[in-house]
């Protein structure tokens, strides 16, 4: 400890300083990288109450970005998910999820596709279901006798 306190008397009042800010530049630089920067997704929520055999409006998702789509019936339970990613130009629409839970195995869905078709259900009687709508959107359809209500939520 002597020697150290020694060579600090040593330097010049100019040279304790430099040094002082040396460690706090570097100290800073350091502190400065190991922040981590947290990005807030974007999303949209959509309500749907539909008649038997209807469909909903149209839901175009954001083009050249993963997409996590969650739906919901919560008339006659059920809940399925898929992450799509929407191909514009007409270059369709690619997917992969879980269907909604019916009293079976959970079965994995998924596809590209540029047309209409058939996504994820997302009710327990596996009548209601995202589907495809066009090569660049999606839509809700109701293909129950009854009416059904729910939401769907779109995270990018």
């Amino acid at each position: 400890m002597k020697a150290i306190t020694t060579r600090i008397q040593k330097f010049s009042r100019p040279g304790v300083i430099l040094m002082a800010t040396v460690v706090v530049i570097i100290t800073s630089m350091v502190v400065a990288n190991a922040t981590q920067t947290f990005a807030t997704p974007n999303s949209a929520y959509i309500t749907y109450s539909l008649a038997a055999g209807a469909n909903s409006a149209t839901i175009t998702p954001i083009a050249s970005k993963s997409v996590l789509v969650m739906g919901c019936c919560t008339t006659f339970y059920g809940v399925g998910q898929v992450s799509l990613l929407h191909i514009p130009s007409g270059g369709g629409i690619g997917w992969v999820g879980l269907e909604s839970y019916s009293g079976t195995p959970v079965a994995n869905t998924g596809g590209l596709t540029t047309g209409a078709g058939h996504m994820v259900f997302i009710d327990y009687e596996h009548k209601v279901d995202i589907r495809q709508a066009s090569a660049d959107t999606i839509l809700v359809h109701n293909g129950s006798t009854g009416t059904r209500a729910g939401n769907v939520t779109l995270v990018w």
